[in-house]
């Protein structure tokens, strides 16, 4: 199954959604983590496939693929993750 990269695209933001639904239900064993460690683990599992995310979608309109598709993942995968970024710079 070849998938297109804007369809990549929005997978990665479906994905982090999935990620963000985890880390929320999971929030109280993760408590126990020391601060930093949250942060990264907030940075790899929220934001780094919003910039996947980004990116793919970017690789999409360069191919001419579907230019709706792309667009709509660069604009979703880069609002998540710039919205969970600031989340995180001010967590703790």
């Amino acid at each position: 199954m070849n998938l297109g990269f804007g369809t990549k695209s929005i997978l990665l933001f479906v994905l982090s959604i999935l990620f963000l639904v985890l880390l929320t239900l999971f929030d109280s064993p993760l408590s126990a983590l020391s601060l930093t460690t949250q942060r990264v683990l907030g940075f790899l599992l929220l934001v780094l496939p919003g910039i996947a995310g980004i990116v793919y979608g970017v690789v999409s309109i360069k191919r001419q693929e579907k230019p709706w598709m792309a667009i709509l993942g660069i604009l979703l995968n880069a609002l998540f993750a710039l919205f969970q970024l600031f989340v995180i710079s001010f967590a703790g």
